[in-house]
């Protein structure tokens, strides 16, 4: 008897970028269109059964951002996973309603407002790190911590999945020097970086990881935050600098290109071939009062 097999697809070959910084020098790989295929990490993935987290902050005027960021989300984002948004607002009846596909769901976390914006940014860390112990660990594998104020333009995947995960600046990510990056440099701050230190600038937009990692990392940035608050300081970008100050000692094990965390006021250079995430432009001082 002749036995008869399947015949199986052929993927196509596994793409390389020459053009840009594809691997830190820890051995992370940078992720930028062309350096992955995305039909193989689907059939490594979806088996899995796996649930994405998002946590955003929708807090005073930010409210007005949700609604096109759910939208684009469920257009672009992990298209086919599980996935629970937790939206973090101090007025959860301006939320909208927004249609989510099967097996998506939307989760309203109350959060007080304060009377400073730097001050709701230096309390996110702590209340992310809050909301995964009580909650989170047991409703997702990884977690993406995003900010409010961006819309998704294409195919978010399962190429961003890993253990921890940073976003370089699109700001910095062609400086040549550490010297251009805005890092915390006071000694007295525990965010501090000295001046020949350094491997990229990371932007507090967009950082995740596996759902036990990011607990770890808040925990972490929320403990040196602390740190400053009791002796006066407040850190030059907030948690950013926070954020960067543990990247620096505690190495991210996949980076996600700028592509993942882009600037709608920047013009689009001939590297970036896709656009995937971008933060939306916008009157901070109007938002802000």
């Amino acid at each position: 008897m002749k036995l008869q097999y399947r015949e199986e697809k052929a993927l196509p070959p596994f793409p390389q970028r020459t053009d840009v910084l594809t691997l830190t020098p820890w051995l992370a790989p940078v992720v930028w269109e062309g350096t992955f295929n995305s039909a193989l990490l689907d059939s490594v993935y979806k088996p899995l059964n796996l649930t994405i987290g998002v946590t955003a902050f929708a807090i005073g005027k930010y409210t007005q951002f949700v609604g096109h960021f759910l939208e684009s989300a469920e257009k672009h984002f992990m298209t086919g996973y599980h996935v629970n948004y937790y939206i973090f607002t101090d007025n959860p009846q301006e939320i909208p309603l927004v249609q989510l596909q099967p097996g998506r769901s939307l989760n309203l976390i109350p959060i007080r407002k304060y009377q400073h914006w730097q001050e709701i940014s230096l309390r996110r860390m702590e209340a992310i790190n809050l909301h995964i112990s009580e909650t989170i660990h047991r409703e997702v594998n990884y977690l993406f911590c995003l900010d409010i104020d961006m819309v998704f333009h294409n195919s978010w995947g399962p190429e961003t999945l890993g253990e921890m995960v940073a976003a370089i600046h699109p700001g910095y990510y062609k400086a040549q020097s550490r010297e251009k990056f805005p890092y915390e440099r006071r000694k007295a701050s525990a965010a501090y970086i000295s001046s020949g230190e350094g491997d990229f600038y990371y932007g507090g937009a967009v950082f995740g990881g596996l759902v036990k990692n990011v607990y770890e990392f808040t925990r972490a940035c929320h403990m040196t935050i602390l740190a400053d608050k009791a002796n006066g300081i407040m850190a030059t970008w907030q948690e950013e600098s926070h954020l960067n100050r543990h990247f620096l000692s505690h190495k991210p094990s996949k980076l996600l290109s700028p592509e993942y965390t882009w600037d709608d006021r920047k013009p689009k250079p001939s590297e970036l071939r896709v656009i995937r995430l971008s933060t939306v432009s916008k009157n901070y001082k109007e938002l802000r009062d």
